[in-house]
């Protein structure tokens, strides 16, 4: 199964609770009440958020933290690679020379097709936008194939 980590997904409920609050300063305790998670798990998701240049810390009696910039301009493929990494379906997908049999694959450049169409749909996502109930979607045709594969 493809998923991101608890982690991941814990990083992006705590961004919601400071994109609910644009410019206010929460402390890890406050965004660990709001968020609904425990104190610790907070603080570590905030190191690499601060890292990923996506929340500001600051220090002092009235410190905590705030998003570095508007929610609508962070991308959750943004949140995905500060907590994750660079996103890879497959080993090749990121690093060429990870595998013996690279040179005779066949599917190598679907697998990057694929992973490109994934980033893709997690860059189009924005942090504001998981703050909106979803959008009720029309039922999908089961018939219909929206990717298309590269030719080997």
């Amino acid at each position: 199964m493809l998923r991101v980590t608890k982690l991941t997904d814990y990083a992006t409920v705590v961004l919601t609770v400071l994109a609910s609050r644009p410019g206010d300063v929460l402390s890890a305790s406050e965004l660990a009440e709001r968020a609904g998670l425990e104190a610790p798990t907070v603080a570590k998701v905030l190191k690499p958020l601060a890292q990923g240049g996506l929340v500001e810390g600051f220090r002092g009696a009235n410190g905590g933290y705030r998003l570095a910039r508007d929610a609508d301009a962070i991308g959750l493929i943004e949140i995905v690679e500060a907590m994750e990494g660079p996103l890879g379906m497959t080993e090749c997908s990121l690093h060429g020379g990870a595998c013996t049999i690279e040179d005779q694959c066949g599917v190598r450049a679907n697998w990057r097709h694929i992973n490109d169409v994934v980033v893709a749909a997690l860059r189009s996502v924005t942090l504001a936008q998981m703050l909106a109930p979803p959008a009720p979607a029309a039922p999908p045709d089961p018939r219909r194939i929206d990717l298309r594969l590269a030719n080997a």
